[in-house]
């Protein structure tokens, strides 16, 4: 039986800042069936990133929580919990990260309107499309990148705080029915369980170079140099207590990694490297390639790289005929290739050959929805 919502006890329209305003808010959401979140971040201006506020709305009010103040936010885990309150996100992935990682809290019964209007075969997903779309509202994008951490808010964002989630819950009920209109509803909330799941990787005891983008193309030496220059400017970077990027770019770095320069000279014309942070970095930077350089080659780092499989010709007949059906399964559906299924599912369906609906289930990029819609089809053409 779905719960009544008590439009008089609404969530306020104020800042949470205290715990028995969060409490008293806590009861209000318990007795709505239908919740709307989302979460301001700091990440583009300090070195830990951590969740700044949160929004809650119900179909009428938004309140702000602010938890930095000096608030328990365990009140909320039950509401996040409950399967009988639907939750609407949009573009869940790192909310769901951030507030498991931040509180330890989980959230069940979530829904990604992302995810719906990807499913529905939307050219434009973000939030700021979809409300422009069906709403005619324009999001102002001004806060975007603003630092949350900071207090007081101003009024303008506060107000942007609000807009974020005001009319999530009517986007919500509009994408259901349609979805359900298109016998699709219980592909998105699938999907949307398994986004309610992932939690932050632990990336404690792994190279730098690992997340850094280009880095596999890099030869051994240029990697060992790298690593060193990115540890610099880590050390850098928590010490003033801002990203990393905002001390050094990742062009320059890789360019420095490269070309290995020895003297104040070489850096000169190196993109992304300013004359002032030649003239800040410069002696540091020199002997920092210096000691990468220096690394015996037998200790030198190398890009962790997976197997490629070889195919027999039967599994790459396979392979080929599985994409040919996706593209056109795509283009009957009107929805993207990497909706109707992911390069993985298809290599493990050709690599395997699954010939019976039990043998399908045991796949493991598998869901159930395309199990359920695609099994005869993907079967058929496996065989």
């Amino acid at each position: 039986m779905q719960k009544q919502s008590d439009s008089t006890n609404s969530p306020a329209k104020g800042i949470i800042e205290t715990q028995k305003d969060l409490n008293l808010l806590v009861e209000q959401l318990s007795r709505e069936n239908i919740l709307a979140f989302d979460l301001e971040a700091d990440s583009l201006h300090h070195y830990t990133e951590k969740v700044c506020l949160i929004q809650v709305s119900n179909l009428s009010q938004t309140a702000l929580i602010d938890p930095l103040a000096p608030v328990d936010l365990s009140p909320l885990a039950p509401v996040l919990a409950d399967r009988g309150i639907r939750k609407v996100f949009h573009g869940a992935d790192y909310d769901m990260r951030s507030l498991y990682r931040d509180f330890g809290l989980e959230v069940c019964n979530m829904f990604d309107t992302m995810i719906a209007c990807q499913f529905l075969g939307e050219k434009e997903v973000g939030l700021a499309a979809a409300l422009k779309k069906r709403f005619g509202v324009e999001l102002n994008k001004k806060y975007q990148k603003a630092d949350w951490s900071k207090r007081p808010f101003s009024a303008e964002m506060i107000e942007y705080a609000k807009m974020d989630t005001a009319l999530l819950i009517r986007l919500y009920l509009q994408l259901e029915e349609e979805l359900r209109a298109k016998g699709r509803l219980e592909w998105v909330e699938e999907e949307s369980e398994l986004v309610s799941c992932v939690r932050a990787a632990s990336r404690d005891h792994e190279p730098l170079f690992i997340r850094f983008k280009g880095a596999a193309k890099l030869k051994p030496r240029a990697l060992a140099v790298l690593e060193e220059l990115l540890r610099m400017r880590d050390e850098k970077a928590r010490k003033k207590d801002v990203p990393p990027f905002r001390i050094l770019g990742n062009e320059p770095l890789r360019e420095l990694a490269e070309l290995q320069p020895r003297t104040l000279a070489d850096l000169n014309g190196i993109p992304g490297l300013t004359q002032k942070l030649i003239e800040t970095f410069g002696r540091e930077i020199l002997k920092v390639v210096a000691k990468g350089a220096a690394i015996p080659v037998a200790r030198l780092p190398h890009f962790p790289s997976t197997a490629r499989m070889i195919r027999d010709r039967d599994q790459e007949a396979r392979l080929k005929r599985l994409k040919e059906w996706r593209e056109a399964k795509a283009v009957e559906l009107g929805l993207g290739v990497g909706i109707i299924a992911n390069n993985s599912l298809l290599e493990a369906l050709a690599d395997t050959a699954p010939s019976s609906p039990e043998a399908l289930a045991e796949i493991p990029f598998i869901k159930c929805w395309q199990r359920k819609e695609f099994a005869a089809e993907l079967l058929d053409i496996i065989q």
